[in-house]
């Protein structure tokens, strides 16, 4: 059964080799995913967040409200293009299709299936594949925000810029940790290539438990399970998906960077937020959940991981994940952005470090080296981690009685609002209370002689 599997991995030799018109063939395939996240990502948001809030969502525009996004698409296209005056125009243009074109860009590199037979050429299912794929990807990612930075600053407004700075900040402080996640793929699974990290995680293993030998799970999301739950944290606040949406956060910066974009420029920025969300969940599945490989009670049938099949499995993990991106945003509350700085520099970063540590002197002994050693080493820290973040850091503080805030108060007087809610006085108003205080002294002295 291994060796059907086996037979049907492509490796870097089987790249290069297409003619031109099935390369065009997977590229438009590439580009059609990424139209269709947008179109279904918001229909199914929507769907799901309205489920989650007891009631239906869309549901009148075609079957399901399927047409509705289509319908949003249309008026977008026809509504009017407006261009600040202080905006500079040329880099306000570009902007959202840098975005665009780096959150396509990455769907290159990520393999959607084995070897296939297409129009009696076998070639497998992804677009190209070089040695450091890996890097491929972190590169359009951290390309990404060049789109976000310079819209906010070609805007020629304050809301606008501040979003840029803020989402640039965000970006770069989690791009950190999310590189770092991928060390430890890179050690484990030897190579940068995509499609030889999901061959890595197809390896059969067997577990010793109690003198009996069963299967063990060769995906990362269980060997390294605490660099895949830094990893998703991180994609989650690298596309500034609730509750890290800080960028845009309408109560603060109105819509943050794209706050002067309207018609189909604005439907770019929101084409590659989702894009964005789709390509982030493909990376998640082919780095940590196997990639297109079956999960376990269906890889009991001999042809799961061959032919088309394998397409089914990813693009299913694939939704799961967009699945639990929306859960987020329906269930959790918008952070604060020092809440979210220091949540990304100081816990997740040293936690990653300290990680990598352990990992790199586990793979250094020799008996070590069997996945059924680095299983238990990555559940029970994954454990710890879950456990690290979840646990409160404080207990809150005992409400004081009744008795006890009126005896704090200053004798005689009335309860006075938080300090940052009183306004100081101005200095005009200091002049005057100086100027009557002798006046009320002297007023004070003939009262008590009389």
């Amino acid at each position: 059964m291994n060796a059907v599997y086996l037979a049907q991995d492509p490796t870097l030799a089987d790249f290069g080799k297409d003619p031109w018109w099935l390369v065009l063939i997977k590229v438009v395939f590439a580009f059609g995913v990424a139209v269709m996240a947008t179109l279904l990502g918001v229909w199914f948001e929507r769907r799901v967040v309205g489920r989650m809030a007891v009631r239906p969502g869309p549901n009148q525009a075609g079957p399901f409200g399927l047409l509705q996004t289509l319908a949003d698409g249309l008026k977008m296209a026809f509504k009017e293009d407006i261009l600040p005056k202080a905006a500079d125009k040329v880099v306000f243009f570009f902007a959202p299709t840098i975005s665009v074109i780096c959150a396509v860009t990455a769907l290159s590199v990520v393999p959607f299936g084995p070897m296939v037979s297409i129009f009696g050429h076998q070639t497998p299912l992804q677009v190209t594949d070089v040695p450091v794929a890996v890097l491929v990807l972190l590169a359009c990612s951290s390309m990404g925000i060049y789109g976000i930075v310079l819209g906010g600053w070609a805007s020629g407004s304050t809301y606008p810029l501040l979003g840029g700075l803020r989402s640039t900040a965000q970006m770069i402080s989690y791009e950190v940790a999310m590189g770092l996640s991928i060390v430890a793929v890179f050690m484990t699974a030897g190579t940068m290539s995509t499609s030889g990290i999901v061959a890595a995680q197809g390896d059969a293993t067997r577990l010793t438990i109690a003198g009996m030998e069963v299967p063990a799970p060769g995906w990362y999301a269980i060997l390294l399970l605490p660099s895949f739950i830094i990893f998703f944290i991180s994609t989650v606040g690298e596309t500034n998906r609730a509750p890290f949406d800080l960028p845009e956060a309408e109560s603060e910066l109105v819509a943050g960077y794209m706050t002067e974009y309207s018609s189909l420029k604005f439907a770019l920025y929101m084409l590659s937020e989702y894009v964005a969300m789709v390509t982030m969940s493909a990376v998640t599945t082919t780095l940590f959940l196997g990639g297109w490989r079956a999960p376990w009670p269906i890889t009991l049938w001999e042809g799961a991981n061959s032919g088309w099949w394998p397409m089914l499995w990813f693009f299913g993990k694939v939704i799961a994940l967009v699945f639990v991106f929306v859960w987020l945003r329906g269930t959790l509350p918008r952070l604060r952005y020092d809440q979210f700085m220091r949540f990304g520099w100081k816990v997740l970063l040293p936690i990653n470090l300290v990680w990598i540590l352990v990992l790199a002197g586990l793979r250094s002994i020799e008996d070590w080296q069997t996945k059924d050693r680095l299983l238990v080493t990555g559940v029970a820290a994954g454990v710890l981690l879950l456990a690290t973040l979840l646990w409160p850091s404080r207990g809150k503080a005992p409400k004081p009685s009744p008795q006890e805030k009126a005896d704090s108060r200053p004798h005689g007087s009335f309860p006075l609002p938080p300090m940052d809610l009183q306004v100081p006085p101005s200095p005009r108003t200091k002049r005057v209370v100086a100027e009557r205080e002798p006046a009320n002294v002297a007023a004070g002295s003939d009262s008590r002689e009389v």
